[in-house]
């Protein structure tokens, strides 16, 4: 009830004459103007957010000399090589060495055996509520926010994720901004708001704003752009045709219970399949795809169904649901949650039950993803909590409970990068993205050690990521000069 009780409050706010009963509730929740401060102030010093530089100045390109590489792909790495890049792309890879015009404008890295890497890319990210806490969320102005997402981006990027697939809130905004060099971040492909049925696990709507009225007002959550609530075929298309008019790489839909909504069981199946073959064909006519927020088979299997190319989660799925998934060569954006002790103290009770619940089928649902060779990618979908998003590395570094260390950064390289492809003609980012190869993105990590032995590395990157490339530019260089 609690959660529900902080999310009736953010629409109180923004109602001027309900405002005063703000007051009221912070002192029941110990919401006084203090903590809320200390609240923001731990966004501000959380691990990774603290001050960052400024990209370096350009240069016509960037040599990286004497770096083993891992490509994204092979379980082992090159030997000795220059990797020239020019502009935002990869040109050259040579295991001689590649020569250069002392008088040109170029920037050499000397990488003394160090492995260069691909930039990392998180499936399931949630650029605008990963790192802001709840209070937060229910007493601050929208542009105080959306600065702290801006702040929670440049953090993301100095983690060494380059790229984030967004599961859904309102960062059309952020990403222009990162986009044209206003603020820093990793390139995002933006899923908008997600679309739910009423009662749907994306139904974030205050007790004064049932009934919903067919034409009527917007809720406060779909006014913020976190929620689209659409019931029928018809409100299902307008809502996805509106995500992709506003940019969404991918539309992403509800199509059972989560852990964290309070009023549906996670056990719940959300819309018919015809409500979601609708958002299917509009998406398929901007040639991109729909996932799908399922975490039990029955809900999997619907989907599967109305022709969605992506599952988020499935945790509960069973065997035959599974080989389904890898007959049909759907994906599998599947994240290793396993039990968290705080994470569990932060939740409702209903909340904790859910988890529980979702929790306990991590390993069956990863150890049928690798019986059944099913293309799985790899997020975190890290919600509300700054201080687990600062440890983004370590959830990847989980990944060896269930594969080697090869096989995880390669799902979070090569094989995410195969996924934001799925998007097709809209791709805000046409290239290759999650590999080292000649005309790839220069996405780029220089680490100070060999994360193939030893994953860790990744759970340390501003000791470990000596260099970070985005599109070409670095924004991180710890080398002596």
């Amino acid at each position: 009830m609690a959660d529900r009780l902080w999310l009736d409050l953010m629409m109180i706010r923004k109602q001027p004459m309900l405002r005063s009963l703000l007051v009221l509730a912070a002192l029941l929740f110990g919401l006084c103007p203090t903590c809320l401060g200390q609240a923001g102030d731990a966004i501000l010093e959380a691990p990774g957010s603290t001050p960052l530089p400024t990209p370096a100045a350009s240069a016509a390109a960037t040599l990286f000399q004497n770096v083993r590489i891992f490509d994204g792909k092979s379980a082992a790495l090159s030997a000795p090589s220059d990797v020239l890049v020019r502009g935002n792309t990869i040109e050259r890879i040579s295991a001689s060495p590649i020569s250069v015009d002392a008088h040109a404008n170029f920037r050499v890295i000397a990488g003394n055996g160090r492995v260069l890497m691909p930039g990392l890319i998180d499936a399931h990210w949630h650029a605008f509520m990963a790192g802001i806490p709840l209070q937060l969320l229910i007493t601050s102005p929208d542009s105080y926010l959306q600065l702290l997402a801006a702040r929670q981006a440049e953090a993301t990027l100095m983690r060494g994720f380059t790229t984030i697939r967004d599961c859904g809130g309102p960062v059309f905004g952020l990403k222009r901004a990162i986009d044209e060099g206003v603020t820093i971040g990793p390139r995002i492909y933006p899923s908008g708001a997600f679309i739910s049925q009423t009662s749907g696990h994306g139904d974030f709507r205050f007790f004064f704003e049932l009934p919903r009225r067919p034409g009527g007002p917007l809720s406060h959550s779909e006014v913020e752009g976190v929620a689209a609530i659409a019931d029928s075929p018809d409100e299902v298309r307008l809502r996805a045709r509106e995500q992709l008019r506003q940019g969404a790489s991918q539309l992403k839909l509800m199509a059972g219970g989560g852990v964290n909504s309070q009023y549906n069981p996670i056990e719940s199946i959300q819309y018919t399949e015809p409500e979601i073959r609708a958002a299917v064909e509009a998406a398929d006519n901007w040639g991109t795809y729909v996932t799908v927020h399922a975490i039990t088979a029955p809900a999997i299997r619907q989907a599967v169904e109305a022709g969605v190319k992506c599952i988020e989660h499935g945790h509960l799925i069973d065997e035959p649901t599974a080989k389904l998934l890898a007959d049909k060569g759907i994906w599998w954006s599947l994240q290793p949650f396993t039990y968290d002790a705080g994470v569990l103290a932060r939740l409702s009770p209903v909340s904790q039950k859910k988890a529980l619940e979702l929790w306990a089928g991590t390993d069956n649902a990863y150890r049928l993803a690798k019986k059944y060779k099913i293309r799985t990618a790899f997020g975190t979908d890290i919600l509300f909590d700054a201080e687990a998003a600062s440890r983004q590395g370590t959830y990847l570094a989980k990944m060896v409970r269930w594969y080697t260390p090869a096989e995880a950064l390669k799902m979070a390289t090569a094989d995410n990068g195969e996924l934001m492809a799925l998007c097709g003609f809209i791709n805000p980012y046409p290239g290759k993205l999650g590999v080292v190869e000649e005309g790839a993105l220069a996405d780029l990590l220089l680490v100070d050690g060999n994360p193939l032995e030893n994953i860790k590395l990744v759970e340390n990157p501003d000791q470990n990521f000596v260099v970070i490339m985005k599109d070409g530019t670095i924004y991180k260089n710890t080398l002596p000069k």
